[in-house]
């Protein structure tokens, strides 16, 4: 398989202190979970190329930090960004509940503000027992939003492939067309 089109994708990961984006990162990017914890600070970068629809996808993934402090120095990492990953823990309500905020928080910073603005949601640490916030609140929130929602853990590497690559799709579409300059065949600064 020799895919003709390369696309290069910037998608950002967010969501409260602790909820695990970087985790889920890294489980995405190199199948790996780490039990230690350390605080993401302002943001880190991961790549990760995939073959989706025939298409070449390089995926440039930021990783923000979830800490208040970190909040207005974080929104500027969402400008030029062709998606979003929206996470919570659903063993800690107040990171479910601060959703509204996040998704907020993203929309007012792309420009143009586009309702079609690819996102997901994902309720991560399913395996843990002391689940908070249950599955139907969850998908009620997503549906209200239009948002997909995935149940994951990072730990044991459930639904997170799915999750990453049908924000991937998602973001495909939105930039199918070589809209933007995302598109490695055109040449650079034209548009088709």
């Amino acid at each position: 398989m020799n895919p003709r089109k390369k696309v290069d994708l910037k998608l950002i990961i967010i969501g409260a202190l602790g909820v695990g984006k970087t985790s889920l990162l890294h489980q995405y990017v190199h199948k790996t979970f780490y039990e230690d914890y350390q605080t993401t600070l302002g943001a880190s970068i991961l790549s990760k190329i995939i073959i989706l629809d025939d298409t070449t996808l390089k995926l440039q993934i930021w990783d923000t930090g979830g800490q208040e402090r970190f909040r207005s120095m974080v929104s500027t990492f969402y400008k030029g960004s062709d998606g979003c990953i929206l996470a919570f823990d659903v063993t800690d309500l107040e990171s479910f509940e601060a959703l509204n905020t996040w998704r907020g928080d993203v929309l007012a910073k792309i420009i143009p503000v586009e309702q079609s603005y690819p996102m997901v949601v994902l309720g991560n640490k399913i395996d843990l027992a002391d689940r908070q916030v249950s599955r139907e609140v969850a998908q009620g929130w997503c549906k209200e939003k239009d948002i997909p929602y995935f149940e994951v853990s990072a730990k044991n590497d459930i639904n997170v492939v799915q999750a990453f690559e049908t924000l991937a799709g998602q973001a495909l579409s939105r930039v199918s067309g070589c809209g933007s300059n995302t598109c490695l065949d055109c040449p650079l600064g034209q548009e088709n």
